[in-house]
């Protein structure tokens, strides 16, 4: 009975914790938009903003986690309620703001919610071991979610400051839902919390990186220094402002995805065989000669840098996994989504970009490591989004 009683009172700590974090967000969200005079498209937005907000600060919890795979117990009558919630939510919003949800491509909504639902809750309940089939639904399910440009997006609000979309928000909130609760994928840290030790490692890794970046992109001529005059009031809010949007837009999905699952499944993956040389070596004899038709399909001078940064960012890892001082697993893991998440920005068309977003994998990776969670690896990530802003930095191609 005391047991039970604890983790009721865990419980509402969690979800009081979540709903102080939604209010925060939320105030920001109005003080962007009331001076915009679009009063009328926030109101709009609002009550789906505090929902969905809340739902995705409340669900990557631990007792909150514990609470909902206690209900579903894989009940396929219960699993679907929460993905056909999102898709009644996302509807009703576009419905509201004016847009037909049920034109093009974002028709295919209710299919990318139910997918890796369906797939997970097939699974028999005690299949701890990941395997070719988490992989293959995670690539099944991010590949159209990445590459379809999904309009309407359900913008909040569609005109104005918008921080993210809710179209996108669903997307965030149904990965988590149906890796975390459905598959029982552990430790991925999809929730936000105030640790100083968390925001001071995510502030030096940022640091670290952005310098050695800036030392390397100066002198090979990636960066210009152009400044700011001065530091006015309104560059101060649009820096703010960017950082929020950079943060819940970019970042927070892309670190869910790259950190909070496939580098966790990996990691954890990994462990289960109990072989880390072998993902390392077959890592490095895919991802390497990637690295080089990535740098040599592209034009620009120093073409032969994102291989070079592959085998360095794997000799790294090679070296601290033989150390045996860490968990078997940790920095292969991170070494080949470090690579993967450069060479998916191949699409920048920029040689020393892919270079850079590797290793910028690597330092939001290594912070997910440190800390567990996914909200730190995407608060560097926002800070080097924003960096060039703040400094007054072009990075040129």
């Amino acid at each position: 009975m005391e047991h039970k009683q604890n983790k009721l009172i865990s419980l509402k700590h969690e979800l009081k914790e979540s709903a102080a974090w939604t209010l925060l967000l939320t105030v920001f969200f109005i003080f962007s938009n009331y001076e915009k005079g679009v009063v009328t498209n926030m109101l709009t937005a609002l009550p789906f903003f505090v929902v969905l907000y809340f739902l995705l600060f409340s669900i990557g919890r631990e007792k909150v986690s514990e609470k909902i795979q206690s209900w579903i117990n894989a009940d396929i009558k219960k699993i679907v309620l929460f993905p056909a919630f999102l898709i009644v939510l996302y509807f009703a919003y576009c419905f509201l703001s004016g847009d037909n949800p049920l034109k093009g491509v974002v028709s295919m909504v209710p299919f990318l919610v139910f997918f890796p639902v369906l797939v997970f809750a097939s699974r028999r309940k005690n299949e701890k071991k990941l395997d070719w089939l988490d992989f293959a639904t995670y690539t099944l399910f991010l590949l159209p979610v990445t590459l379809i440009n999904a309009k309407p997006a359900g913008h909040m609000p569609v005109a104005g400051n918008s921080f993210d979309s809710a179209y996108r928000i669903v997307i965030m909130l149904t990965a988590v839902y149906a890796f975390i609760h459905v598959r029982g994928l552990k430790d991925a840290g999809i929730f936000p919390v105030f640790k100083l030790r968390h925001l001071w490692l995510a502030i030096w890794v940022w640091a670290v990186f952005y310098v050695s970046v800036f030392i390397i992109g100066y002198f090979a001529g990636f960066i210009q220094i152009k400044g700011h005059d001065s530091y006015s009031f309104d560059l101060i809010q649009k820096i703010c402002l960017t950082f929020i949007k950079a943060y819940l837009h970019t970042a927070l999905f892309e670190e869910l995805f790259f950190r909070g699952l496939l580098q966790n499944m990996l990691e954890k993956r990994i462990r289960q065989s109990n072989a880390w040389s072998a993902f390392w070596k077959w890592g490095l004899i895919i991802l390497l000669p990637l690295s080089v038709l990535a740098g040599y399909t592209i034009k620009g001078n120093m073409q032969w840098f994102p291989a070079a940064v592959t085998l360095a960012m794997f000799l790294a890892a090679w070296f601290i996994e033989k150390s045996g001082k860490i968990n078997p697993g940790n920095y292969t893991s991170l070494a080949i989504t470090g690579v993967l998440f450069g060479l998916v920005h191949y699409h920048a068309g920029s040689i020393i970009y892919i270079g850079f977003a590797s290793i910028a994998g690597w330092a939001y990776g290594y912070t997910w490591i440190k800390t567990k969670n996914v909200f730190y690896a995407a608060l560097v990530h926002a800070l080097v989004g924003i960096s060039a802003l703040v400094f007054g930095l072009e990075l040129l191609k």
